[in-house]
C-alpha cells in the first residue's frame, strides 16, 4: 500500500496534545541530500562533500550533516506534532553513531511535560537508522499551538544540483603541470572540431598538427575569426588520406597522440587497426567515455560503447585494464570496477552474467590489476548505495563504482548518450590500447567536450 502525502497539515493544540503521545518521520538519506544541506548552510567539511578525503576519515565513508537529523526533528515539531503554529525554545542533541548514504532515519517525538503557566511542551526526540539503533537522542522545548491551524500543504519548487563544469576543471587541474604533447588532428574541417584543437591547445594540453585540406581548415578559421598562425597544417586531399597521415605520424613518433576531426569514426580507426600500418599492439583495443553526470559524486567511465560491438570475455579482460590503468593515470586510487548486467546474481541464460563473474575471479587471480571488482551488478546497484542497501547488497562496489563496463557497444553507446542528452552529462571520449591514445568525440560533441577529452590520455 502507497502512503499518499496528506493534501493538508494540521496541528495539535496545547490543550489537545497528552502526556504520551508522539509522532513519526521517516527519511533516506541521498547524495543531494547532502549536497544540498552543504550549499544551504555553506558546511563544506571533507567529510560530507570531499568523498576520497572521507574515505581516509574515521567512518570510510561520506557522511551526513550532524544536523541533518536535527532538521528531522524541527520537521515533525514545526508540521506534525504539535504542527504549525509551534514555537521552538529549547533543544538539545546527542550524536551517537553516523549517518551514510543509503541510510532511513525515522525521527519520533514524544511528548513528556506539559506547562500549564506558559503552555510549553517538553519532548523526547530519537532518531533510530534502519537497524534500529540510535542515530541522534535529545529534548526539545517549544511553545505549542493556542490556535486550531489547518492549510493546505504548499507544493515547494523542484530542487536541481547542476555543476556539470567542476569535475572537468578537475580533470583538467591533473595536468596542469604536464607538458603539452604533440597531437595530429585528423581532419579538422568544421568548427566543434577546429575550435575544440585549438583550445585544447590554448589550455595548454596538446601541440596540435592539422592533418587535412589545408585550403578548408583555413576557411573554416576565417569564418570562426581562429588565428592558425601558430599551427602546422599537414594538407591531405580528403578525409580517408587526412586519417591515413595522422595515423602515419604516429607510427614515426612525431606524436604522441590522435585527436579525431569531423571525418567518420570508422575512417580513423580503419587506419589505426591496418594490418602493417596501423597501431595495434598486443592489448584490445578499446574506447572509454569519461562522463561528468550532476548527478554523480564523481567522474564515471563507461567502457567500450565505441569500438568493440561483441566483446569475447578474453576482449573484455583487455577493456577493464585499459579503463583501470586510464582511471588510475587521472588519480582515481584503486578504481571500483561494475560489471553490468540486467541482474545481479549469476545465471547460465544471460552471458554477460557468467563473463561479469569470470571477471571477478580473474581479478582475483590477478589476470586483471589496479581495481576493484564486482559484478553481475544491475545499473541501478552500481551507482546507488540507495538501491544496493535495498536489495541487500554488500560490496566496496555496489553504489561506488568509478567504471561501469557493459556487455556490448548497443547498451554502452545507448547508456552514455542517455547520459549526455537526458542527465545534462558532459562526455569525454578517448581510445586506449594502441600505440599512442586517440581522441574520439562524436562529431555532434562541442568544443568543451573535444578540450576536456584532450586531457584524457594524458
Amino acid at each position: 500500500m502507497t502512503l499518499r502525502t496528506p493534501a493538508h497539515i494540521e496541528n495539535r493544540t496545547y490543550d489537545e496534545i497528552q502526556i504520551g503521545d508522539s509522532a513519526s518521520l521517516t527519511r533516506t538519506l541521498k547524495p543531494e541530500d547532502i549536497q544540498l544541506f552543504a550549499v544551504m548552510s555553506g558546511d563544506v567539511n571533507p567529510a560530507h562533500v570531499d568523498p576520497e578525503y572521507a574515505r581516509s576519515s574515521e567512518f570510510r565513508e561520506v557522511i551526513a550533516h550532524g544536523m541533518w537529523g536535527g532538521a528531522l526533528i524541527s520537521t515533525v515539531l514545526g508540521t506534525q506534532f504539535p504542527g504549525p503554529g509551534t514555537i521552538y525554545v529549547d533543544q538539545t542533541l546527542h550524536f551517537s553513531r553516523p549517518v551514510t548514504i543509503g541510510d532511513t532515519i525515522t525521527v519520533t517525538v514524544t511528548a513528556t511535560r506539559k506547562f500549564d503557566h506558559n503552555d510549553h511542551i517538553l519532548f523526547d526526540c530519537v532518531c533510530r537508522n534502519q537497524d534500529g539503533l540510535e542515530v541522534i537522542r535529545g529534548t526539545a522545548e517549544v511553545l505549542a499551538p493556542a490556535e486550531k491551524i489547518r492549510r493546505p500543504r504548499v507544493e515547494l519548487p523542484e530542487v536541481s544540483m547542476v555543476d556539470r563544469t567542476t569535475r572537468y576543471r578537475h580533470l583538467l587541474s591533473l595536468v596542469k603541470d604536464l607538458p603539452p604533447i604533440p597531437t595530429a588532428v585528423a581532419h579538422p574541417c568544421d568548427s566543434p572540431s577546429l575550435r575544440g584543437a585549438v583550445e585544447s591547445a590554448e589550455a595548454g594540453l596538446i601541440v596540435p598538427i592539422l592533418v587535412g585540406p589545408a585550403e578548408r581548415i583555413r576557411a573554416v578559421a576565417r569564418a570562426e575569426g581562429i588565428d592558425l598562425a601558430t599551427y602546422e597544417i599537414v594538407d591531405a586531399p580528403h578525409s580517408h588520406a587526412a586519417a591515413a597521415m595522422a595515423v602515419a605520424l604516429a607510427r614515426s613518433g612525431r606524436v604522441e597522440a590522435l585527436m579525431k576531426g569531423s571525418l567518420h569514426t570508422d575512417e580513423l580507426m580503419g587506419e589505426v587497426v591496418a594490418a602493417g600500418s596501423g597501431l595495434r599492439t598486443e592489448r584490445r583495443i578499446s574506447h572509454v567515455f569519461l562522463m561528468a553526470v550532476a548527478t554523480y559524486p564523481r567522474p564515471l567511465l563507461i567502457t567500450d560503447a565505441a569500438i568493440n560491438i561483441e566483446p569475447t570475455l578474453e576482449d573484455k579482460a583487455d577493456i577493464v585494464q585499459n579503463a583501470i590503468d586510464l582511471a588510475l593515470a587521472l588519480g582515481i586510487e584503486e578504481p571500483k570496477v561494475a560489471i553490468l548486467s540486467a541482474i545481479e546474481t549469476v545465471t547460465p541464460r544471460l552471458r554477460s552474467t557468467i563473463e561479469a563473474a569470470a571477471l571477478c575471479k580473474m581479478a582475483d587471480r590477478g589476470q586483471i590489476r589496479g581495481g576493484i571488482l564486482d559484478g553481475p551488478l544491475a545499473f541501478d546497484n552500481a551507482v546507488s548505495l540507495i538501491a544496493a542497501k535495498t536489495k541487500g547488497i554488500r560490496s566496496a562496489v555496489a553504489g561506488r563504482a568509478d567504471i561501469l563496463v557493459v556487455p556490448d557497444l548497443e547498451s554502452g553507446n545507448m547508456l552514455a548518450k542517455q547520459l549526455e542528452y537526458l542527465a545534462d552529462a558532459l562526455p569525454a571520449g578517448v581510445v586506449l590500447g594502441a600505440r599512442v591514445p586517440i581522441v574520439l568525440t562524436s562529431r555532434a560533441d562541442p568544443p568543451e567536450t573535444r578540450t576536456a577529452s584532450t586531457a584524457s590520455p594524458r
